[in-house]
């Protein structure tokens, strides 16, 4: 029997998404529909546009957790910061968590996610039990793997919002120990590969269990995985929210504990690498810098702030510095293309260090916008920062060739931040025309923006 909190929060859900249908009614007939939110992890600015947005400010919780059939019932804009507060205290957590706090549960399944239990639970789309969608049409539709809306719920991961947004969400969940201990192993670029096979293959690595797997390149020479496992107990844990950074931590010990929770935050203190941009990692800014404002979505609105006002950018000219090009994506390539591709992106790109992450897609079928192929292992490559323009070269030049040589390497690319491909090559790596054919379906007036139009021309 629910519980007197779930029944409040059940209650509470439903009034929301009163609200929010309420404001679809708000917006004027042919303008464009979209989220009245404040915040985003997306790495694309858009076209701003002056008309009412989709109230979601009721939809940012957990309805319910369910510790016994290990399921939790979730709203749209919650983040797994929130999520996985809620979750921990079970002993539970999500089948993936991506890696920033703010990261929300419906924009990871419209999205993308990955961590470093994608090697073995896939994406965070593939432990969605069943969805509520809002739709352009303004209809309220719940979607399973099977049944009348089929289709979209199919088709609903990595469409960006151009087919809905979610409401609710059903997911699985699973067990985490109190703590996960780590190794980290150093190898060959050439040996990367074989070893995360063989990790996908057997969950073990010298003869101990796996249960997380990552990586760093800090350059060609020098390349880790992070093995982690459940543990109930720890010789001691290591704390990388104070004066101690985590992605340093790897090229220092070989072996490690962390609680749950400060493990699956563990990149967002320093959003991976990125905060040294910021000066977060020199150690006297850092004693200064309070703890609660070290983390992801902070970094992210200095971002925004540099993005509009360019402070730094007139500044690098004054010096007489060449402009600099932002690239910033995440790549998924084939496992026995990992080295190849890894000696090409420092050649000709040169930005170090990059973060891996094994993916294998957890069920036997394919997803139709992000066509990775079933039972072959990838490796996401991450690589966040800026480089020179070259002296007759052009910003978007390098994230071209980047997106060309992903193509070449048989890999894929995700979409939360700039993308420079033409239509008909969009359309056929991302398989628009089955897009089409679900859009036509459940926004038939176009009223929610295109894919290519968001992810591309930046509408």
């Amino acid at each position: 029997m629910p519980s007197t909190s779930d029944l409040a929060a059940t209650l509470d859900h439903d009034q929301a998404v009163g609200r929010l249908r309420a404001s679809y009614q708000r917006i004027p007939a042919g303008q464009p529909v979209r989220l009245a939110k404040r915040s985003s992890n997306l790495f694309r600015p858009r076209t701003t546009v002056d008309t009412p947005g989709l109230d979601v400010s009721g939809l940012t919780g957990v309805i319910s957790v369910d510790p016994v059939g290990r399921t939790a019932d979730v709203q749209g804009m919650c983040t797994y910061e929130d999520l996985v507060a809620a979750t921990l205290p079970h002993g539970l957590m999500p089948l993936v968590v991506p890696q920033l706090r703010t990261i929300t549960l419906g924009g990871a399944v419209t999205g993308l996610g990955i961590e470093s239990t994608s090697y073995r639970n896939g994406l965070p789309h593939e432990s969605v039990l069943e969805l509520d969608i809002l739709t352009g049409s303004g209809e309220l539709v719940t979607a399973r793997p099977e049944g009348e809306h089929a289709d979209l719920f199919r088709t609903f991961p990595n469409s960006y919002g151009s087919l809905g947004y979610a409401t609710r969400l059903r997911i699985e969940l699973e067990p985490i120990s109190p703590y996960v201990a780590l190794r980290h192993v150093r190898l060959g670029l050439d040996e990367l590969g074989p070893a995360i096979e063989s990790i996908v293959a057997a969950g073990t690595y010298a003869d101990q269990p796996v249960h997380f797997v990552d990586g760093v390149v800090f350059s060609p020479d020098e390349a880790y995985l992070t093995l982690g496992r459940n543990s109930d107990a720890a010789v001691r844990t290591s704390d990388y929210t104070g004066q101690e950074i985590f992605y340093k931590s790897i090229q220092q010990r070989s072996t490690d504990f962390l609680t749950a929770n400060d493990y699956l935050w563990r990149w967002d203190t320093d959003w991976f690498w990125c905060s040294a941009a910021f000066g977060a990692q020199n150690p006297y800014l850092r004693r200064v810098w309070p703890r609660r404002l070290r983390r992801s979505d902070v970094y992210h609105k200095i971002i925004g702030f540099e993005n509009r006002h360019q402070v730094a950018a007139r500044i690098n000219r004054r010096r007489g510095n060449p402009d600099r090009e932002r690239v910033v994506q995440d790549v998924e390539i084939p496992a026995a293309q990992l080295a190849g591709f890894l000696r090409w992106f420092d050649a000709e790109v040169g930005m170090r260090p990059v973060w891996l992450c094994p993916l294998r897609l957890r069920g036997d079928e394919s997803w139709p916008l992000y066509p990775l192929k079933p039972r072959e292992t990838y490796v996401n490559v991450g690589f966040w920062g800026t480089v020179p323009i070259a002296p007759g070269a052009a910003d978007g030049d390098v994230n071209r060739r980047i997106e060309a040589a992903v193509a070449d390497f048989d890999g894929h690319k995700s979409l939360y931040s700039d993308a420079y491909y033409d239509r008909d090559t969009f359309d056929r790596l991302y398989n628009v025309p089955a897009l089409t054919e679900v859009k036509n379906r459940y926004d038939p007036d176009a009223r929610l923006t295109g894919l290519y139009e968001k992810a591309v021309t930046r509408r």
